[in-house]
């Protein structure tokens, strides 16, 4: 991405994209143009690469692990040591322009501000998608996301680790038999306070992080940090992103996701009728 570009508009542009694409994982997807053989293992690019996304590459572990973006610089160390031939950069855009002609696939796991930019710039490249939830802040931008993956012809998959478990594919099971009878209502609600945590400027950005680069697509700010009910100060940048809907989505994205879509799945439910 040159750097004439003001990042600003660049994730402004690359952010039609989105939080819930549904489109299918299909089984015999092509491989990159240098692949020859859909035996051959594919060559994988991650963004993020720690807490959920370092889950989310050990799961494709088995496969060639061939670069890794991350603005933190100790969180690419760590990752390195996992995967040591594996090409670090600080920001996502340049792996993705720099390795475009080697890799097939993308998985992204930052933070959810970026989630949308990095999986539409992937696809847009042509690669298949891996990507966890929540996979965008609106509605638009997941409607954008699976207009990418249809038009490419893409695999994508969104990351809801719960919905591939046995106990949630028995209880869809059970429902869609009938087992407690005819459901009329369902109640969903999540137990998290996500209200009394506050942002707080005044220190300078950790040299450990590229701040500028993790604010991505939100709103300019200086480096922040997150001040909970009972005064403990810690990163925003390191988990403490949830609380804010500048940079997550609270309990809704957070929890809501997992326990709506039992519900969602097992009664076939569709669009919501007023919001």
């Amino acid at each position: 991405m040159p750097t004439s570009i003001d990042r600003r508009h660049f994730f402004q542009q690359s952010s039609l994209l989105g939080a819930g694409w549904i489109a299918a994982c299909h089984a015999g997807s092509s491989l990159s143009a240098e692949s020859t053989s859909p035996l051959e293992r594919l060559n994988i690019a991650a963004v993020g690469t720690q807490g959920r996304a370092a889950a989310n590459i050990s799961g494709v572990s088995d496969q060639n692990i061939v670069a890794l973006a991350d603005t933190s610089l100790s969180c690419l160390e760590q990752a390195g040591k996992t995967y040591p031939h594996a090409r670090r950069y600080r920001d996502f855009r340049v792996m993705l322009e720099k390795e475009a002609d080697k890799i097939d696939a993308v998985v992204v796991g930052c933070a959810d501000h970026t989630h949308a930019p990095a999986a539409a710039m992937a696809m847009r490249l042509g690669k298949h998608c891996y990507c966890e939830k929540p996979l965008t802040h609106t509605v638009y931008e997941s409607r954008v996301l699976a207009e990418l993956a249809q038009e490419n012809e893409l695999a994508t998959q969104m990351g809801t680790q719960i919905h591939a478990n046995n106990n949630y594919r028995r209880v869809v099971e059970l429902v869609e038999g009938g087992a407690i009878g005819e459901i009329r209502e369902v109640h969903v609600w999540v137990g998290v306070d996500y209200s009394k945590r506050r942002l707080i400027t005044g220190k300078q950005a950790p040299t450990d992080v590229d701040w500028d680069l993790w604010l991505g697509p939100s709103p300019d700010r200086p480096y922040c940090e997150c001040v909970d009910a009972k005064g403990k100060v810690a990163p925003v940048h390191r988990f403490n992103w949830r609380w804010f809907w500048d940079y997550g989505s609270g309990g809704l994205g957070d929890f809501g996701c997992h326990y709506m879509d039992l519900a969602h799945w097992a009664l076939q439910l569709k669009y919501p009728t007023s919001v």
